[in-house]
C-alpha cells in the first residue's frame, strides 16, 4: 500500500480535514499520532480510527505541542516519516475582519493560531528528521484566501496575511532543506465543510455565490476527503521528487469568477 511503514503526526488531526486524512492514511497502510484541542474530540477520534492510531490533546500553538507528538510517533511506532499541520482557523470571532475594524488582539491572535503553530510543528519536525538523519515529508494547511481573495462574503485580513505567509514560508524552508531530501509542500483548498466553515455553510447567499466560485461537481462546498487524495500522495514516496508546491484543491475557486 502507498503509505505501508509510515508513521505519520497530524496536527489538528481529530475533527474535520484532519481526521479524514487520518482515516485515509490508514486505510493506505500508515500509522498515525492525531493531535486536538479538545479531549472529547480526541477521544473520538482514537475510538474512530482503531488501534494504528494515537491521539494527543494540545495546543497546537504552545512550543511542545509537536515535540511531544513527533516523540510519541518514535516512541509508540518506531519511526517518524511525515507531518501534516491541519491546525488553524478563523480569528473572526477574535477580532479578525477587514483591516478599519481589524484589532491587535484579533491580528495576534489569529497569526499564532494559524501560522505560529505551523512554525512551530515544521520545526519540530525538520529538528526530528535532521537528527534521525532520513528523509521525510510535511504538508502545510493553507488556503485560497492567501492568495485569491473574495472580499464580499470572506474578508478576514489576518487569517489572509497568515495563509499568505505559509506560502513563504513554505517555500523558503523547502528550498534551504531540499539538500537533506526533506520535502514541503503547500495544499490550499477553497470552503470546505468543517467546523470552522459553518457561518458560510448556513448562509444561503454565500452557498448561491459558491455555485458559481467552485462550480465543480454541480457547484458545492468542498468535503473534507476532496483533500485526502492529495494528501496521501505528499505523504507518500510517489512525492519524492516534489517541494515547495502549493496545489490548490478549491473546486475551480481560483479560476472562476463567481457570480453574486
Amino acid at each position: 500500500m502507498m503509505l505501508e511503514n509510515k508513521n505519520i503526526v497530524i496536527i489538528g488531526g481529530t475533527t474535520g480535514i484532519g481526521l479524514s486524512a487520518a482515516k485515509a492514511f490508514i486505510a493506505y497502510g500508515a500509522k498515525v499520532v492525531v493531535v486536538g484541542r479538545n479531549a472529547d474530540s480526541a477521544e473520538t477520534a482514537k475510538n474512530e480510527l482503531g488501534k494504528n492510531a494515537l491521539s494527543l490533546v494540545a495546543d497546537a500553538a504552545h512550543e511542545n505541542t509537536a515535540v511531544q507528538a513527533i516523540d510519541i510517533c518514535v516512541n509508540s511506532f518506531g519511526s517518524f516519516d511525515g507531518l501534516y499541520h491541519v491546525a488553524g482557523g478563523s480569528g473572526r470571532k477574535m477580532g479578525d475582519g477587514p483591516l478599519h475594524e481589524l484589532t491587535l488582539d484579533g491580528w495576534n491572535k489569529t497569526i499564532e493560531l494559524n501560522l505560529t503553530s505551523l512554525m512551530l510543528s515544521n520545526q519540530a519536525a525538520v529538528k526530528k528528521f535532521l537528527a534521525l538523519k532520513k528523509t521525510g515529508t510535511i504538508l502545510n494547511m493553507g488556503s485560497v484566501l492567501g492568495y485569491s481573495p473574495s472580499p464580499k462574503y470572506f474578508v478576514t485580513h489576518a487569517y489572509a496575511a497568515a495563509k499568505s505567509a505559509i506560502i513563504g514560508f513554505t517555500k523558503s524552508i523547502a528550498a534551504y532543506y531540499a539538500g537533506n531530501d526533506i520535502r514541503i509542500n503547500v495544499i490550499a483548498p477553497a470552503l470546505v465543510e468543517t467546523p470552522m466553515a459553518q457561518r458560510a455553510a448556513n448562509d444561503e447567499s454565500i452557498l448561491s455565490f459558491i455555485k458559481t466560485k467552485q462550480p465543480l461537481d454541480s457547484g458545492r462546498i468542498g468535503k473534507p476527503e476532496d483533500l485526502d487524495g492529495l494528501a496521501v500522495y505528499f505523504m507518500s514516496d510517489l512525492s519524492k521528487f516534489t517541494t515547495g508546491q502549493i496545489v490548490a484543491v478549491d473546486g475551480g475557486w481560483t479560476v472562476s469568477e463567481g457570480q453574486f
